[in-house]
């Protein structure tokens, strides 16, 4: 017995040590965590119950059959992030370069098939040198089960990807297809091709960092969510974004109580909207102070800064919040700003988080990049995710809601719950200037006529009272009390139910 005992324990400490000292400090050398201090710091403390840690490759190729470490460049198990439940696994870069084999990936696969069973978020933390080449089309397929698993679980569970050093090739689809993807800056990236492929075929001479470092997919392409500075601050705000998600798409949202009553009047939000249409101001100021303690989380801050999207709480239970951004390109919709928000609505929808819009939109972007670029079909992608979302819908508008862009901003007409506005909010085809232009053509060149017809198009339109006529706006309100108003009609909408006719699923505009 004592011989077994003894065995066990070397070999858990042969697995513990990764790729050996010298692989471990050229790990830390570069400023990144190993795999299992990731794990100790995204986890609860004494929480990791540890799968396959005996694990070894089954290569006999190109002598790999006499170089094997017991977990083969991955540790998969599950533990507690703030006393939930969360399936894990961390790629080891000290053994193999964190390369993915056949064994390395039914790691994976079975964590996530666990993961499915029993109702729980999926967390990857990925540092990879990507396919082991050594084991060829095996270690591909590997990647395809992955693959596979994250489609399955789409929906069912979050999944969240935490790129923490390289991530190429094929290996970038599966946080593709996870729900979130956070990077770190400076030591990781994502890219199909590396820097020498894009130089032999374009002949584009980029380095990795430009290609798909943190900077390029946080704010040029949208890939990924949020970048952080290092290993450590990445892993608690890792930790922190976990509390606001269900575990799983039957589960309600969690509730943190809050000393912040739901009843609290803002007066300062009496003053945000300037009397001059056209002047900015900042919405996320509207955000802060309508939301719990003021803690809103963001995603995507750099990317598509005309729309803003995150999580927030209302009454202690999550919400996501939408909203137009007048700072940025006047909060018009363009390509970007449409998918960036389409994604986040169809991700609330999917895990019973409500959505709360606020609206100041003078519109779709025009011009010919735009059309050019599909703002048609693209912009169909937000309209078809708020129609077909089921959650509840909370809705306000601050100041402008003009044209197709008022309809697609979770309108009464695209089955929004409740729907609010601001007693200066201007709902209209489009602003009162072009609208008499095009209405009193004749009038174009007597600029005291026009500007009469203006005021007289602004008194009788450019309100929300001609909306509200019509039942499409349920109230006008006070901006002091946007929080209170809120906070009811989520707590009415509690248990809203709502179906969609049975389909194998739509066919968004993609």
């Amino acid at each position: 017995m004592h011989d077994i005992n003894e065995q066990l324990d070397n070999k858990r400490a042969a697995a513990r040590q990764g790729g050996g000292a010298k692989r471990v400090a050229a790990q830390h050398a570069k400023g990144k965590l190993t795999a299992r201090e990731r794990l100790e710091l995204l986890l609860d403390e004494g929480s990791f119950e540890e799968w396959d840690m005996f694990v070894e490759h089954r290569c006999h190729d190109f002598g790999m059959q006499d170089n094997k470490v017991p977990g083969d460049g991955v540790v998969t198990g599950y533990g507690m992030i703030n006393g939930r439940l969360v399936f894990v696994f961390s790629q080891d870069f000290t053994v193999f370069g964190g390369a993915l084999s056949e064994a390395h990936a039914e790691k994976i696969c079975k964590v996530m098939d666990q993961a499915m069973k029993v109702g729980a978020p999926v967390i990857g933390l990925n540092d990879s040198g990507g396919a082991r080449i050594q084991e060829g089309v095996a270690s591909l397929g590997g990647y395809a089960d992955v693959f596979q698993r994250n489609v399955m679980a789409s929906g069912v569970i979050p999944q969240i990807s935490l790129i923490m050093g390289p991530c190429a090739g094929g290996a970038v689809y599966s946080p593709a297809m996870t729900d979130f993807i956070f990077m770190v800056r400076d030591s990781s990236y994502m890219f199909v091709t590396g820097p020498e492929v894009v130089k032999t075929v374009t002949h584009e001479e980029v380095t990795a960092e430009e290609l798909g470092g943190a900077g390029t997919h946080t704010g040029r392409s949208g890939v990924a969510d949020l970048a952080f500075d290092n290993d450590v601050q990445a892993l608690l705000m890792l930790r922190r974004f976990f509390n606001y998600l269900p575990l799983n798409n039957r589960d309600g949202v969690p509730v943190r109580e809050s000393g912040d009553p739901p009843e609290r009047l803002e007066p300062s939000l009496d003053t945000l909207v300037p009397d001059n249409a056209n002047q900015p101001y900042d919405i996320k100021e509207l955000i802060l102070k309508t939301v719990d303690d003021g803690d809103f989380f963001e995603l995507q801050p750099d990317y598509a800064k005309n729309i803003v999207i995150g999580m927030s709480r209302m009454a202690g239970r999550t919400v996501g919040i939408v909203a137009n951004n007048p700072q940025v390109l006047a909060g018009c919709l363009d390509i970007k700003s449409s998918i960036k928000a389409a994604r986040f609505v169809r991700f609330c929808d999917a895990f019973n988080i409500p959505v709360v819009t606020f609206v100041d939109v003078p519109g779709f972007m025009p011009g010919t990049a735009q059309e050019y670029g599909g703002i048609i079909k693209h912009g169909a992608k937000l309209l078809y995710a708020y129609a077909e979302c089921t959650v509840p819908k909370v809705t306000v508008i601050t100041r402008k809601a003009y044209g197709g862009a008022y309809d697609v901003m979770a309108s009464k007409h695209l089955r929004g719950d409740v729907n609010f506005a601001w007693p200066n909010a201007e709902i209209a085809v489009m602003g009162a200037k072009g609208a008499v232009e095009i209405i009193f053509r004749e009038d174009k060149d007597d600029p005291v006529k026009l500007a009469a017809r203006e005021a007289e198009y602004k008194n009788r339109f450019a309100n929300p009272f001609v909306a509200g006529a019509r039942g499409f706006i349920d109230d006008v309100i006070q901006p002091h009390e946007t929080r209170r108003r809120i906070c009811r009609s989520l707590a009415m909408l509690k248990d809203k139910k709502l179906d969609n006719p049975w389909r194998k699923h739509g066919n968004i505009p993609l």
